[in-house]
């Protein structure tokens, strides 16, 4: 089952940051899901198996400068590693395409890093129709 995110999945999310590669603790995860949760153009999905919290993905509506249609950017996706290779990936993606398409987005995108442990997640999503078309760029600020 995928289902919006709720308040008492705040374990389950936090253990599943950790997994994506950014361990992290409940405290700093509930503020980072209450300021995304305050705004509309963010919707969290988790994926349930046997009552548990295994998957989640987090996406963003995002407006284009440079053509008319919007897009919706996945910002974070995560199976839990005890479940991974049972389509729930798959059913998260889905439900983002599912979620674009009525906010009148026209494409999903998303980055992922280019180490060398992300191969996997780089040909799970060229096997789902997604193009490697960009490369990023980062500068920190110091605040």
């Amino acid at each position: 089952m995928i289902r919006p995110a709720q308040e008492s999945d705040l374990l389950a999310i936090t253990k599943l940051m950790g997994e994506l590669g950014y361990p992290t603790n409940e405290e700093d995860m509930e503020r980072r899901l209450n300021k995304i949760n305050s705004n509309p153009m963010y919707n969290t999905q988790v994926a349930e198996r046997d009552g548990m919290v295994v998957g989640l993905i987090g996406m963003l509506l995002g407006y284009h400068y440079e053509k008319n249609d919007d897009y919706v950017r996945i910002v974070a996706l995560v199976v839990d590693s005890h479940y991974r290779k049972q389509g729930i990936g798959q059913e998260l993606i889905h439900q983002a395409e599912e979620w674009a398409k009525q906010q009148g987005a026209g494409r999903l995108v998303l980055n992922s890093g280019n180490r060398g442990e992300r191969a996997d997640a780089h040909q799970f999503y060229t096997n789902l129709g997604f193009e490697g078309k960009a490369t990023g760029f980062y500068k920190p600020l110091s605040l």
